[in-house]
């Protein structure tokens, strides 16, 4: 039996980066004494939202994957409560941006790094004018906790992401994310969307997955997001295990044992009978053309 206890986080995020991060560590902490052993802060945690606008100051807040403070600190924190946390933050690598991803196992140990992929862009979530695709590939991180799957907010809107983390081992599934209100239309929620797809990928791949979202209105130069937290863990069929409130300064946690999980997804048969040889399509733009006949025009 590998037992495992698993927590998404939430918060508001503040002007103040200071403030964020102490107000984060304090969430983990309070986490950890509760006994999760696998703690999913949310996108971003150490500033606001910035992408709300498109401005040229915001650059400064990124930092290099080995020089960030932010990936000191709580890989230290990691360290020191014995907890695997993974920890999203803004990264500059040499002239370009990425919207990236380590996770510090037990020990503080950083395992990797995931940059990532999907960026989406429209009103209020301008993420194209500052991140740039990411050059990583899905990553799967071994651990103390197992074997982590980790993709970033608009990643877990995509199938394919979920899958090809899975296929790859992953035991869990984690999704740091930040999402709300869509300034070009106040009336649209898309919280129950959002956990539906999630809900999706858990069920088709018969892993847990825990997304953890930020909470609270911020206002930018030109618009503002109000975020409606909602963190949730499901378990290895999709159903919901625990779901936070929209609100509130919280975490919540559920336990899985890893190799029960394990015996079902083998026993029951959904990657036995995959078809990779009639999945061509996926790897298309327009789920017509294959590579080879794009080439030869």
């Amino acid at each position: 039996m590998r037992e495992l206890t698993v927590a998404a986080l939430q918060m508001e995020c503040g002007p103040s980066r200071a403030d964020n991060l102490d107000r984060m560590e304090r969430l983990i902490r309070r986490s950890a004494g509760e006994g999760a052993q696998l703690i999913v802060p949310q996108e971003l945690f150490a500033d606001q939202y910035f992408c709300q606008d498109e401005s040229p100051n915001h650059f400064g807040l990124a930092e290099e994957f080995a020089k960030s403070s932010v990936v000191q600190r709580f890989s230290a924190l990691a360290r020191e409560l014995n907890v695997v946390l993974p920890i999203s933050f803004f990264e500059r690598a040499g002239q370009n941006f990425f919207n990236s991803l380590t996770v510090a196992d037990s020990d503080g140990t950083l395992c990797g790094l995931y940059r990532k992929s999907h960026i989406p862009d429209g009103p209020g979530y301008e993420e194209k004018y500052y991140f740039s695709p990411g050059d990583t590939g899905f990553q799967v991180f071994a651990t103390s906790a197992g074997a982590i799957g980790a993709g970033i907010c608009w990643d877990q809107w995509f199938p394919e992401c979920a899958r090809s983390m899975v296929l790859r081992g992953a035991e869990i599934l984690c999704y740091p994310t930040a999402i709300g209100s869509e300034p070009r239309d106040p009336s649209y929620d898309s919280s129950a969307h959002w956990q539906r797809v999630m809900q999706g990928h858990a069920a088709a791949n018969m892993v847990p997955v825990v997304a953890s979202n930020r909470v609270g209105c911020e206002v930018g130069e030109s618009t503002e997001v109000t975020f409606y937290g909602s963190s949730f863990i499901t378990d290895g069929t999709g159903a919901m295990v625990v779901v936070a409130d929209r609100e509130s300064e919280t975490a919540v946690s559920a336990t899985f044992d890893l190799d029960e999980l394990d015996v079902s997804r083998s026993s029951f048969g959904l990657f036995r009978d995959r078809r990779p040889d009639l999945y061509g399509a996926l790897a298309t733009l327009d789920g017509h053309r294959t590579n080879h006949e794009a080439n030869e025009r």
